[in-house]
């Protein structure tokens, strides 16, 4: 599967920002894996955001998220946004589109058990 992240971007703290990640596949359907979002901060691990399953339509998040993201889709094109509100200096960080083949014996936060990873998108937020 191919993911194409995008929508980052140069804000100020309490600036909302949506990004966006469009997946294609030839092999299997994109409906096959589970969809989630990481970060990585500047010297830090990548951690898991949010994350999504075609599936059962299941939606899922970081405790630091606190209701300021939320992940939703456009399923006819095949798109899973993140919109990003209240943002604040620590979530500046290079922000990642992830599939994970389902079904799948990680978590939501397993970065090791991610199958495919899109490029980056950084996201600066200035206080």
């Amino acid at each position: 599967v191919q993911l194409q992240a995008s929508g980052g971007g140069l804000v100020q703290a309490g600036d909302s920002l949506r990004l966006s990640c469009a997946a294609s596949g030839r092999r299997r359907s994109v409906s096959s894996y589970r969809m989630g979002w990481f970060r990585q901060a500047p010297g830090k691990e990548r951690e898991f955001v949010a994350g999504y399953t075609w599936g059962g339509g299941t939606t899922y998040y970081a405790d630091f998220v606190r209701g300021r993201f939320t992940i939703s889709t456009d399923n006819a094109k095949k798109t899973v946004y993140l919109q990003l509100n209240s943002l604040n200096v620590e979530d500046t960080a290079v922000y990642f589109c992830a599939a994970t083949l389902m079904p799948s014996r990680t978590s939501w936060y397993d970065v090791g058990g991610v199958d495919y990873w899109g490029k980056g998108t950084q996201v600066t937020v200035s206080s």
